[in-house]
Formats: C-alpha cells, sequence, structure tokens
C-alpha cells in the first residue's frame, strides 16, 4: 500500500505544477496533497461538451474548498477525427489536446510540470490516454507513489473530502461503443439521460448509447431503484432512445473495452 507522506515527498521534489483537474475522486485526492506539499500549482479543468457540466461544477467548489487557484479552459478534441471517429485511441487524441494545452499554460506561467491524476490501478486497464501523457511528459504522482483507487479513496476520507465515496465519472463519450462516431448532439443526449437519472435518485450508473437503445447500466444498491422507477427512466429516456434496457449484469467500469478485451487487442 503506498503511502501519502511518499506521495507529498514527490511532489515537493517537483517544485511546482499545473494539474490537470477533472474534480473526481483521484485529481481532488491529488490536489489536496499537492496543497499539503506547498509547492506552487495551479489547477486546470477542460470544459467541452465531452465533459459533464456537473464535473465542472465540481471541480470550481473543490478547488475552492482546497484553496488552490483554479483555471477554466476550452478544448476542441470534437474537431480532430481521430476523436469524433471514436476509434479505440480515441482517449490518446482527447488527452493530447488537453496535455498539449497545459504544457503551454506551464511553459507560459513559469510552472515546472504537469501532472496528472493516474494511478496505479490504470495500469490494469486499457488507457490509451497514458501515451498522451508519456509523449508530453506528464507526470504521475499517484501513480509513482504506488496508490489505487482503494488507497486514494481511503486517504480521501481520511482528510475529508467530500469526494472520497463519489462514483468515478469518466468523460461522456466512453458511454459510445468504438466506431460509432461521436457529436455534440450525441453527447448532449447522454448528459440530458443521466441528469434525468439522477434526479430520479441513482447514484452509480452510466447511460450507455447504442444508437436507438440506451442500454442503462446500473450499480448493485442502486438496481432495487432502477426497478421501482423502470417507469420514470422508461419515460425519461424515451425522449431521447427508442428503446430502453436495463443490463442485467449491472455497473461496469470500462463496459465499453469488453470488445477489445474479446479481441485480445
Amino acid at each position: 500500500m503506498g503511502s501519502l507522506d511518499h506521495l507529498i515527498g514527490i511532489l515537493k521534489g517537483l517544485g511546482s505544477a499545473v494539474v490537470a483537474f477533472s474534480g473526481g475522486v483521484d485529481s481532488t485526492f491529488l490536489l489536496k496533497a499537492v496543497k499539503m506539499s506547498g509547492i506552487e500549482a495551479l489547477a486546470v479543468t477542460s470544459a467541452s461538451p465531452s465533459h459533464p457540466e456537473w464535473d465542472i461544477q465540481t471541480a470550481r467548489d473543490m478547488t475552492s474548498e482546497i484553496g488552490i487557484a483554479h483555471m477554466l479552459i476550452e478544448t476542441r478534441e470534437l474537431e480532430n477525427p481521430g476523436y469524433s471517429e471514436n476509434s479505440r485511441q480515441r482517449c490518446y487524441y482527447c488527452k493530447s489536446e488537453l496535455f498539449a494545452a497545459l504544457s503551454e499554460i506551464a511553459q507560459k506561467e513559469g510552472f515546472h510540470h504537469v501532472i496528472d491524476g493516474s494511478t496505479a490501478d490504470d495500469l490494469n486497464d486499457y488507457r490509451p490516454g497514458m501515451k498522451a501523457a508519456s509523449r508530453y511528459g506528464i507526470k504521475s504522482p499517484l501513480l509513482e507513489a504506488g496508490l489505487g483507487k482503494k488507497e486514494i479513496r481511503h486517504f480521501s476520507r481520511q482528510l475529508g473530502l467530500d469526494t472520497w465515496d463519489r462514483p468515478s465519472s469518466p468523460c461522456l463519450a466512453s458511454r459510445v461503443p468504438y466506431g460509432t462516431p461521436i457529436t455534440i448532439e450525441g453527447l448532449r443526449k447522454i448528459a440530458q439521460s443521466e441528469i434525468a437519472l439522477r434526479r430520479l435518485g441513482l447514484r452509480e450508473f452510466r447511460v450507455r448509447d447504442h444508437g436507438d437503445v440506451a442500454r442503462v447500466e446500473v450499480s448493485g444498491p442502486d438496481f432495487e431503484t432502477a426497478l421501482t422507477a423502470k417507469k420514470e427512466i422508461v419515460a425519461a429516456l424515451r425522449e431521447h432512445f427508442r428503446f430502453v434496457c436495463l443490463d442485467l449484469e449491472g455497473f461496469r467500469s470500462g463496459s465499453m473495452n469488453r470488445v477489445i478485451d474479446e479481441k485480445g487487442e
């Protein structure tokens, strides 16, 4: 198990950093550790149709609470065919757009490094975005400290961070099968659908977009809620989809990567 002291030691060694800050569990814990380390830092959050508005608001709230300067930038990954065509390298193009912008900010503002919230657990999943991090020389202190999601949630709770038990919230494009083009309209449809389900009391779930079909994945604790509210869920999602299905396997992070795992690619 990695330690918080080890992480803070790594951060102190950086001197100063621009933090790629999404407002999620990992990057919030990283930002808190940055604050504890005492190094000069700037948190930067990307705003684009790929990122849910609720995550951007969380990022604003958490930087204010932690006390780190915050910058919101607009990224244009949808204008890159490599991203919008939604190949299996989609995350590489998205992260390249982000890291190029952050590297420019760091150089302009005089910060020594750009850091992100990649963790030790990310080594066990399909993460083409990590290639972009390597290309731009991005540091990943959580990974370097050997910290995985379980430890990060543990330390987040100890530090009193509201995000300690918050469900993960990857970009909206992760709800679309590889090969199906990513469009602004499609991302909005997914965002509006998930907002509706949040209002119905679901906490950890995904609305996967399969064209006319919405495949809803919900976590175990939310399953009974989903069944009880099935009429309301159907009514809400029928505004955007022709058919609404509840996936009996439940919520799985990265379930769209199954096609990669099954083909061994």
